[in-house]
């Protein structure tokens, strides 16, 4: 399966990410249909290990949507990024990268010899235990994706986006305003945060790497998208289902 989502990027389109924290095979199969160019499975904050990591990989290609799966893994760490890249990653967005040292460490996990140091055995990446033309493609296809979310990695941007094999970056809105000393929030209108972003969007655009950002409604979203970021989240799983379920119960009460 090509990566809808590196392909989208060179085109010079945007995509829209589901994000999975219900570790349920039957939640995501259903949850992957609703048209996202991608679904990631949180393992930082959502309720997922690598088992159920493993059975959402495999319902989101069950679901037939065609939707490019991805991890947020929970650090920095190469024996879980490993794992998960085995698994079938089409893209490993690792959190709280904060210098170019660890953006680098991150590649090297992510990528095999000799661009990195990731342990040959993609036991399902693969074609199933069997080697196949995987390792041929896989440093060209799997997307490095470190996230900013802290006042150090905003004043580090631009050594951490000239690493070799960044193909984006991914904003944590609430990490990034409890840096600054603001409330931690997912749609943030303070000026501040909105100016980082417009920094943050030169930085990118002039290397050619796509920028992502967590949003927590379609409204702000879309606005993300016309000011210029190429992947949108749109809250999770769980927030959506909660949300949709508490207007159904105002809609009845009236």
């Amino acid at each position: 399966m090509p990566n809808r989502v590196k392909e989208a990027w060179k085109a010079g389109e945007a995509v829209i990410n589901g994000w999975l924290a219900i570790p349920s095979a039957f939640s995501a199969e259903m949850f992957s249909q609703a048209g996202w160019d991608s679904v990631t499975v949180d393992m930082q904050h959502g309720v997922q290990d690598y088992l159920s990591c493993v059975a959402c990989f495999q319902a989101i290609q069950a679901s037939g949507s065609g939707a490019t799966p991805m991890v947020r893994v929970p650090w920095n760490e190469p024996g879980i990024i490993g794992k998960v890249l085995d698994a079938g990653a089409y893209g490993v967005i690792c959190p709280m990268i904060n210098s170019p040292e660890e953006a680098a460490a991150l590649v090297r996990a992510c990528r095999y010899p000799p661009e990195g140091a990731r342990s040959n055995g993609p036991i399902r990446a693969g074609a199933y235990g069997s080697a196949g033309a995987y390792q041929q493609t896989a440093n060209r296809e799997i997307l490095v994706i470190p996230m900013i979310e802290t006042r150090e990695a905003v004043e580090n941007i631009e050594a951490i986006l000239d690493v070799p094999g960044i193909d984006g970056i991914y904003v944590g809105p609430s990490d990034l305003s409890f840096s600054y000393g603001l409330t931690p929030k997912l749609d943030v209108e303070d000026p501040l945060i909105l100016g980082i972003y417009e920094k943050l969007l030169a930085a990118t655009a002039r290397r050619g790497i796509a920028a992502g950002l967590h949003t927590s409604t379609p409204d702000y979203a879309r606005r993300m998208l016309a000011m210029g970021f190429r992947l949108v989240t749109i809250a999770n799983d769980i927030g959506l289902m909660v949300s949709a379920a508490r207007q159904a119960i105002r809609t009845v009460r009236g």
